[in-house]
């Protein structure tokens, strides 16, 4: 598992996750195998449903996988007890919750919040950063900064909370739709601040978004359809991924084309593989 002076990696491994429900159980993933180098910056996309969040929460431990392995680091979460999960989590990897409250302090003030995470922040990584009142400032939240952030909106709350999340510097930072209650230009600062993160003390940043334009000022964007890594896009390209079992997630044009069920003839030709769409043989026929 690589890793920079800071930044930790990311593996999954055939992960499936099963959320148990009175009435049946829901497969969210079958069978995800992902890698996530050590100061990456990582948009997961997807529809609703799809298994994102479900992602996010594994890697963060806040989940266990029904099979597979999920590692952080060298650190297999599967093998490690709650304590061992808390305290990655307390040290290692920082968390941005759909829900903002979820990630503040109620009753301090937005600046009180921020400045708290920023103590848990090693001295020399401190360094790096702005300071608590300069990342208020940079997510426009300069005129709130003695608010109790119970008081402010969502929006507000959503920004405040990225701020606390970066402030610690995680070596791994998990956002699940970080942007989704913010305009255009509160959106761009948020993916800016993310990736000033990373370039100044070398985080690992994965995030959950529906929103393309978010997605598409990021430099890899993974995109989870059915459970399964479906395509991966580097620098706006976007590629099929071939899977540890061999499985292939056509794209959505070419499932149109060639819906479930359609038998593909493989060519290779070099290092070009086409699909062709084939007729079964007659079994009354004999071969020629």
């Amino acid at each position: 598992m690589m890793s920079t002076e800071h930044g930790v990696g990311v593996r999954l491994e055939g992960v499936v996750h099963l959320y148990h429900l009175p009435e049946a159980e829901v497969v969210a993933l079958r069978g995800v195998d992902l890698d996530v180098d050590a100061g990456e910056i990582v948009a997961l996309l997807g529809p609703s449903g799809s298994g994102k969040s479900t992602v996010l929460g594994l890697v963060a431990g806040i989940l266990r996988p029904s099979a597979g392995r999920v590692l952080v680091g060298p650190h297999e979460l599967n093998r490690l007890g709650a304590r061992q999960v808390a305290a990655l989590r307390g040290r290692t990897v920082g968390v941005v919750l759909q829900e903002p409250a979820r990630n503040l302090l109620p009753y301090s003030t937005a600046l009180d919040n921020v400045e708290f995470a920023r103590a848990a922040c090693p001295r020399r990584l401190r360094r790096k950063l702005p300071t608590a009142a300069q990342l208020l400032e940079v997510l426009g939240l300069g005129a709130v900064t003695r608010q109790v952030c119970g008081r402010l909106s969502g929006g507000e709350q959503q920004r405040v909370s990225i701020a606390v999340a970066v402030a610690a510097a995680p070596a791994l930072l998990l956002a699940d739709e970080p942007t989704s209650q913010l305009d255009a230009a509160s959106r761009s600062a948020v993916v800016e601040l993310l990736r000033d993160v990373r370039e100044r003390v070398g985080s690992t940043v994965m995030m959950v978004t529906h929103d393309p334009a978010v997605a598409a000022a990021l430099p890899r964007t993974v995109t989870i359809r059915d459970g399964r890594v479906g395509a991966e896009g580097h620098r706006g390209e976007e590629f099929a991924v071939v899977g540890r079992d061999g499985a292939v997630q056509l794209p959505p044009d070419v499932l149109d084309r060639f819906p479930a069920g359609t038998l593909l003839r493989v060519v290779r030709r070099g290092d070009v593989v086409e699909f062709r769409a084939a007729e079964p043989a007659d079994p009354d026929e004999a071969p020629a």
